[in-house]
């Protein structure tokens, strides 16, 4: 159907949605769209016969924070690939994911749902996760547009930038995962520079004309305070229907308020999405089995956990007498595993049990004890001197600890980075009585483990791990699996973190910190941190060198080689950063430009390849209103991590062409 077939009415109506799930049909005049939730697992509701709705069981995948520990494109694509599926299954056709809102602080209750601290690293992983959902039959809803850093006052809050950071950091992974060409993008909640993003005509406009984006720019739910406003700005549909913004919209119209243009703009857009959506569900399928993605799951579990310290106790020999304490061992609730909010999945199983899989694993004895209260906060579960007494007496102590959907969750920041203080108190107290104790990290963001990292022999990050992980988690520790995870935001005191001393009131928080975001500024500055951006252990020992440049005058290919060093097969990855040696605006010291996850047989060479196009010395020049490169000299790093530089060399732009010295 073309615009020109529908009515005034029906089209103001159109870009109002039809109710909470749906776009308008006019009764199966047009094609209609089902939404549902989220980036990690189909949240569909259905009515009950009460009146009611309840939610239906659906995969729940490890959390887009593992996701991004992953360094791994190949598991974005996949994970992509499996909602594809489960949506087909669900009939839903539109995804409301992914996220690529970066993570300026650490504190934000939503850091769960997102990929990084980095733009380049968010949106090239969003990129793949597209692809893999668009390619096999579901439209994708790349969201929150944009500066939603915070959850804390996000229906008012007015995130205050400049223009060069918006285009360099908060814009930039929208617009590396556009090339995957999204259908849709969503509005944040928050006001931009004093305008509500939903209204933000100058963000749009970016979004369209310079980004590229060409589908159809939907509203958070709830997010439009005036339809009229937010239609002249280029929001083509409000989600849920409301029947106060549609009646306005209406009387604004009569009014002379809004043109039909400018309505017929929206809706044109709004067509056009209902038609690819229409499109790309013809002969859509189940492509994966429940079981395959359950597998796929279960892959990202295995990459994304990070093994942050090794006194040498890991892997366990499969022989030790094992005390496993914690309730995130064996959960009663599977929030203790996951973020709250929309994206929370109701999983199709439950099961938890780590003494278990661990039991499955090792000669020796596994005992286990709860310890501390599931609430984690107020007191211990059992009389705490019996669980010291079993720590005391075990081969080697396992502490479960962490988060869950109680602390991390949507519409609300955490007060703090670190565990609570039962939790603190239990590690510190069975580690003095024990050096031979690993805790065990189950969280969605940042945890300060500066109270208790040097008493304890492994701090291993499981994340937020999905389902079937604990058979991951014993692998794991008991050296079936190599880790391979590696940290994709810095970890340091909450202090330390910029964005923690910027000025914040009740209307305005001020992003005075610019581009120096996660490791740009700790890198920048020498700022102390307890694990770098990029950051992880293998139970495999790799050495870097013999580090090669080529160059065609437009783009550069680094490669380099990688030994394994152990008798275990193991995977590294590899992350290249450049660094303007003189520049003539203010950059931060070093930016990710690109990154290589490869397998390493044991004792085995790998050459890793990566090539550089000429946009990676480019940034954006407020004077020029576009992209800039100066001419100068570029060094190009190669680290195993933001603050573990390997190798390195130089690069000139001489007459805007690279060459080499």
């Amino acid at each position: 159907m073309k615009i020109e077939d529908l009515t005034i009415r029906e089209k103001l109506r159109l870009i109002c949605g039809k109710d909470y799930w749906h776009t308008e049909d006019f009764g199966g005049k047009l094609p209609s769209v089902t939404m549902s939730d989220g980036p990690v697992g189909v949240r569909r509701t259905v009515p009950k016969g009460d009146g009611n709705e309840e939610t239906v069981p659906a995969v729940a995948y490890p959390s887009v924070q593992m996701l991004a520990n992953t360094w791994n494109k190949e598991l974005a694509y996949q994970l992509g690939e499996s909602l594809a599926s489960d949506c087909a299954e669900h009939n839903v056709d539109l995804l409301l994911a992914p996220g690529v809102n970066i993570k300026r602080s650490p504190v934000c209750g939503r850091n769960f749902e997102y990929f990084s601290e980095d733009p380049y690293l968010a949106g090239i992983l969003a990129k793949e996760y597209i692809a893999g959902l668009q390619e096999n039959g579901t439209g994708a809803c790349l969201k929150h547009f944009v500066a939603n850093n915070l959850e804390f006052d996000r229906l008012h809050q007015s995130s205050d930038v400049d223009e060069r950071t918006l285009r360099e950091i908060y814009y930039k992974p929208f617009e590396i995962a556009c090339g995957a060409k999204p259908v849709s993008v969503m509005c944040s909640y928050n006001r931009v520079n004093g305008v509500y993003a939903s209204e933000n005509k100058t963000g749009f406009d970016a979004l369209r004309n310079d980004i590229g984006f060409e589908g159809a720019v939907i509203s958070d739910w709830l997010a439009v305070r005036d339809r009229t406003s937010a239609a002249k700005a280029g929001l083509d549909l409000e989600m849920p229907f409301d029947q106060e913004n549609y009646e306005k919209l209406v009387a604004d119209f009569e009014a002379g308020k809004i043109t039909e243009k400018e309505i017929d703009a929206c809706a044109e857009r709004v067509l056009r999405l209902g038609s690819r959506l229409t499109e790309m569900r013809r002969g859509r399928t189940v492509k994966l089995s429940e079981r395959e993605r359950i597998g796929i799951a279960k892959k990202i579990a295995s990459e994304g956990m990070i093994l942050l310290k090794n006194d040498g106790i890991l892997p366990l020999t499969g022989k030790e007498n094992l005390a496993v304490f914690g309730h995130f061992a064996k959960p009663a609730d599977w929030g203790m595993l996951c973020g709250g909010g929309s994206s929370r999945v109701l999983p199709l199983d439950c099961a938890f049990d780590l003494p278990k899989e661990l039991q499955k694993r090792t000669s020796g004895s596994v005992n286990y004890a709860s310890a501390f209260d599931s609430d984690c906060v107020n007191s211990f579960k059992q009389n705490i001197r019996d669980a010291i007494l079993c720590a005391s007496s075990a081969d080697v102590n396992i502490i479960c600890a962490g988060t869950g959907a109680k602390f991390e969750y949507e519409e609300d920041d955490r007060k703090t980075l670190r565990l609570s203080a039962v939790q603190e108190r239990f590690i510190v107290d069975a580690a003095s009585q024990n050096v031979r104790t690993v805790v065990v990290l189950f969280a969605g963001g940042v945890i300060d483990v500066s109270p208790w990292a040097d008493q304890v022999a492994a701090i291993l990050y499981a994340g937020f791990p999905g389902m079937g992980s604990d058979g991951i988690l014993a692998d794991i520790l008991t050296g079936k699996m190599n880790p391979c995870g590696k940290t994709s935001e810095t970890f340091a005191l909450l202090d330390e973190y910029p964005a923690s001393n910027q000025n914040t009131t009740c209307g305005v928080t001020r992003y005075g910190e610019g581009l120096d975001v996660g490791y740009r500024y700790f890198e920048t500055y020498r700022k102390p941190i307890l694990y770098p951006f990029g950051y992880g252990l293998s139970y495999s020992e790799f050495l870097y060198r013999n580090l090669q440049v080529k160059t065609d005058g437009k783009s550069v290919e680094v490669s380099f080689e990688i030994e394994n060093r152990s008798e275990r097969d193991g995977k590294e990855i590899s992350q290249v950063y450049v660094h303007e040696c003189a520049p003539l605006v203010y950059r931060p010291f070093m930016e990710l430009k690109g990154f290589s996850k490869d397998e390493v047989k044991a004792n085995k060479i790998k050459t890793v390849k990566m090539k550089l196009d000429m946009s990676v010395f480019a940034h954006w020049s407020i004077a020029n209103k576009q992209w800039k490169i100066t001419d100068g000299v570029y060094e190009i790093l190669i680290g195993a991590s933001g603050s573990d530089i390997r190798l390195r060399t130089r690069v000139q732009i001489k007459n805007k062409a690279i060459v080499l010295f």
